[in-house]
């Protein structure tokens, strides 16, 4: 028997750093290199198939993907955004380190609003810098929230590296949950 079950989950990060790209190639597999800041608060859907939720044969899962807007004069109002979700993915550009150092401050604020939601972080744009400068970021990321971050994903939206990876993973957290 297939069951479907409903999620909410955030996307934040600063401006730039490859959201709303994440989602184009999760949704549509898409990917485009023309940069198109989001306003905001832009709502994608896409329907799951999960295998092997909690005893359940088929579990849909419908995710509504909230990708939030970078600038941080929008931090005064993602918190009411933030309700109700039950997972964040928090991106990071790894081209630009003050991205990654940020993560901390995103991680916060997702668990200030919902403390039992599922948090993954994904070090986007990997094409971009050398094997050495990566495994750096993914140090310092492991070591930032270790307690409510189930995991750092190396990821890039132009080559599709981990992006169904940390979605499927995401979506799995949060309907066990449930």
């Amino acid at each position: 028997m297939s069951v479907t079950i409903s999620k909410k989950m955030c996307m934040i990060g600063d401006f730039g750093v490859g959201k709303t790209s994440l989602i184009r190639r999760f949704v549509d597999r898409q990917f485009s290199d023309q940069y198109l800041s989001t306003v905001g608060v832009k709502i994608s859907r896409k329907s799951l198939e999960l295998e092997g939720v909690k005893q359940r044969e088929n579990v849909t899962a419908q995710l509504l993907i909230w990708d939030l807007e970078g600038h941080t004069k929008f931090k005064g109002i993602a918190p009411t955004y933030l309700q109700g979700a039950s997972g964040v993915l928090i991106v990071a550009d790894v081209s630009r380190s003050e991205t990654v150092e940020r993560i901390s401050e995103h991680i916060q604020l997702f668990s200030s609003v919902n403390p039992k939601g599922s948090i993954i972080v994904a070090l986007n744009k990997v094409d971009l810098i050398d094997e050495e400068k990566l495994a750096l970021l993914v140090e310092i990321s492991h070591s930032i929230g270790q307690d409510k971050v189930i995991g750092v994903y190396t990821t890039s939206a132009k080559t599709g590296k981990d992006v169904d990876e940390i979605f499927y993973k995401l979506a799995y957290t949060m309907v066990e949950q449930v």
